[in-house]
């Protein structure tokens, strides 16, 4: 094929089946070692408010999940990470937690819960439950009681101080979701801390007793079956018992949103939090086979904390690079290699292009590049992390002034913080409301749903979601992508190429970034085992290997 020809000859992909993969755990065992589960799976994130209603009240509901449990296992996904579905006011859409040990009616009941367990480990896919440990709702019993009085037993459930000199807060420490981190409880006389919005106060994880606590949550959830937990905000649990002052952030500047204007240096990854995390990985380590991930700072100077090392805490920090990284061969390589270098010994690796935290991929680099990072995001080591709605390519919705619905937003508007254009319903078919709900649904649907849903693309054999699932399902049979080593070739224009390795099995990845096509010098031969466009199976390369515009290729190396 000369560079730039389109072509037109359709070679048919093999559809990866259930026997596929029920090869993938056997191929780990045999040629990878012994990998865990966490290891070897994808990780599939459900944001449960928009994902699927069943009760026509345009929010996500458990028997919604349930009911798309076939999409999952289709996919070829191994767990499921699910949003927080546990009582909530919902001041920061079940983030704000008043009971840790049950579910909100909005989404179900703890029936449900169990039902959808069951539901997924029939089809041999885990459950990784959110953890909220850092902070609870304000209409928690805990803080209402810790409220009540400075002398209430739960007093010290919470961090708790006298004002100031000046009789304003104890500190400057800045909210994340802006403002004051302090808010004054006239009754008691005191300042309560809040990391993030008032209605969220910090639990106090110097006190024994919330250790405990949060541990028995733990453990209620393992015995129900849940096979893993993401701690939100891991890495803020513990505030300076000092109560010093934040310095001013160098890098301030005013177009930067206001809680950035301090550095978090004594209200985040203290070393006192670091000790905590290992006794979570302790209870975890109660139960076998679960996994802890968490939220965490991944930047080179304290990823290696996260994991532990000899004190073990973290299987999986999460890692967000390629979501904070240009769009580019040279900026990605360098985020690759610099994440990979920070890496203690033996840690496995873990990626995400997208959360309902972050800006969409496909709205952030476009369609055609969106299946380049779904080739990227599915061929580097370690575990990949997908957003639902990533494999069919929605994109960040617009969102008028009106509809705004994250408090983020609300608090520090007009810098771009905004979550809700990611937490947009996922779409299921072309109907108005893209089969997410018979009502009004919470947040608008994508304008694009007619093209981007899961029932248009799953009939066609070259869509986006056709790619992610081949890609998950070369991934789990193929031992060099399972767990290979990683070696980067070059960076050069819009081009990224890179080996993964195991024993003799080579697989040559090189991936265009740009609009234009080019040729990628290739030693020796070998064939095209998955193209981003889905249409070159097993064409062969000798000396080069040609890149259409916007495209990506796994080549296994032999002659």
């Amino acid at each position: 094929m000369h560079v730039g020809e389109v072509m037109t000859c359709q070679v048919e992909l093999a559809s990866p089946d259930d026997t596929l993969q029920k090869a993938a755990s056997r191929i780990a065992e045999q040629d990878t070692g012994v990998l865990q589960w966490w290891q070897r799976s994808v990780i599939y994130q459900v944001y449960p408010l928009s994902f699927q209603d069943t009760d026509g009240d345009g929010r996500g509901d458990l028997p919604g999940i349930i009911a798309r449990l076939d999409h999952l296992s289709w996919l070829g996904v191994g767990a499921v990470w699910l949003g927080p579905v546990y009582p909530s006011p919902m001041a920061d859409f079940g983030y704000d937690i008043a009971d840790f040990t049950d579910v909100d009616p909005a989404f179900g009941t703890l029936d449900d819960l169990d039902r959808l367990i069951d539901g997924l480990h029939g089809r041999g896919i885990k459950l990784i439950l959110d953890f909220v440990p850092n902070h609870t709702s304000s209409t928690h019993p805990w803080f209402l009681e810790s409220r009540s009085a400075r002398s209430s037993p739960k007093r010290d459930w919470y961090v708790w101080h006298d004002p100031g000199p000046d009789g304003g807060p104890p500190t400057n420490w800045l909210s994340r979701f802006g403002g004051s981190a302090w808010e004054f409880d006239a009754r008691t006389g005191q300042y309560y801390y809040h990391a993030f919005l008032k209605d969220q106060p910090d639990l106090n994880w110097r006190n024994p007793q919330v250790r405990h606590a949060m541990a028995d949550v733990l453990r209620f959830w393992m015995r129900r079956g849940v096979d893993g937990f993401r701690a939100d905000a891991a890495a803020v649990l513990i505030e300076d018992d000092r109560l010093r002052d934040e310095p001013p952030n160098p890098e301030f500047t005013k177009d930067r949103p206001p809680p950035e204007r301090l550095r978090h240096v004594f209200t985040d990854c203290r070393p006192e939090t670091l000790d905590h995390l290992t006794e979570l990985r302790e209870v975890l380590d109660e139960f076998p086979d679960r996994v802890l991930l968490g939220e965490v700072d991944t930047s080179p100077d304290c990823i290696a904390d996260f994991y532990g090392g000899d004190r073990p805490r973290l299987h999986l920090p999460l890692n967000y690079c390629l979501l904070d990284t240009a769009w580019d061969a040279c900026s990605i390589e360098h985020a690759i290699r610099s994440y990979l270098d920070t890496l203690p010994p033996d840690a496995w690796p873990c990626w995400l292009l997208g959360s309902h935290d972050k800006p969409r991929i496909a709205g952030r680099i476009g369609q055609a590049q969106a299946r380049v990072g779904a080739m990227l995001l599915l061929t580097l080591p370690g575990t990949p992390i997908i957003y639902a709605g990533d494999e069919i390519g929605i994109g960040d919705v617009p969102i008028r002034p009106e509809q705004v619905r994250d408090p983020f937003e609300r608090q520090v508007p007009d810098y771009g913080l905004n979550r809700d254009p990611s937490r947009t319903p996922m779409c299921w078919d072309p109907s108005p409301t893209a089969g997410f709900t018979s009502g009004k649904p919470w947040l608008p649907v994508g304008g694009d749903a007619e093209r981007c849903n899961a029932e248009v693309q799953r009939a066609d054999e070259r869509s986006l979601l056709a790619l992610y699932r081949h890609l998950i399902a070369l991934r789990g049979v193929n031992p060099a992508l399972l767990a290979g080593s990683y070696e980067p070739v070059c960076a050069r224009g819009s081009v990224l190429t890179y080996w993964r390795s195991l024993g003799d099995l080579r697989m040559f990845v090189a991936l265009n970034l740009g609009g234009t096509s080019e040729e990628v010098a290739f030693v020796g031969g070998g064939k095209v085992r998955l193209s981003t466009h889905l249409d070159r199976q097993s064409e062969r390369m000798h000396r080069t290997v040609c890149l259409r515009a916007h495209e990506g290729v796994i080549v296994e190396a032999g002659e």
